[in-house]
């Protein structure tokens, strides 16, 4: 399988990626729109996967405001076949098949990974190969972390490519 597994994620300055409530409407106050190295990641994704979680808060909404198109997959622990947005596909099982399948319909282009659980599974099962991410100037004081995992090794990181609050990390294997 070819492509790359990108955690994608914008988050706030004190750490967070859903306010108190889970909600994301903070993210509107980012300056200047997306960026060219969001721009990047939406042209080079193939497929998308997320958690339930992330669904019930976007609902129906195609991932980068409509402005890509593709395979997305949701993970879940909820049984498949109770699949409640019929154009997404429900999936279960450990996160190494749901990534490869990822992979697999992302068909050589990227997988793109976001939302709280998804990603922290992947990385802590050495799948995921680089991280952006996207600080909006906000402080939100409590939420939903960014990476919230007690007890595991530290991940080491190398900075790629810095642009404005806009950074892609690769993860050092």
């Amino acid at each position: 399988m070819t492509g790359t597994v990108i955690w994608h994620m914008t988050m706030s300055l004190d750490g967070f990626i859903g306010d108190r409530d889970d909600n994301l409407g903070w993210t509107s106050l980012a300056d200047g729109g997306p960026s060219g190295l969001g721009a990047e990641v939406i042209a080079g994704c193939g497929a998308f996967l997320c958690g339930g979680k992330r669904v019930e808060a976007v609902g129906e909404n195609r991932p980068y405001g409509g402005a890509w198109q593709g395979p997305i997959l949701v993970y879940t622990r909820k049984d498949p076949a109770t699949n409640p947005i019929p154009e997404f596909t429900y999936v279960s099982g450990d996160i190494r098949d749901v990534v490869a399948d990822g992979l697999r319909a992302a068909a050589g282009r990227n997988l793109v990974v976001t939302g709280g659980a998804v990603p922290r599974l992947a990385l802590e099962a050495g799948l995921v190969d680089e991280i952006v991410l996207h600080v909006v100037p906000v402080l939100l004081g409590e939420g939903v972390r960014f990476y919230d995992s007690p007890g595991v090794h530290p991940t080491r990181l190398k900075l790629r490519t810095a642009e404005n609050l806009n950074f892609r990390f690769g993860i050092v294997k």
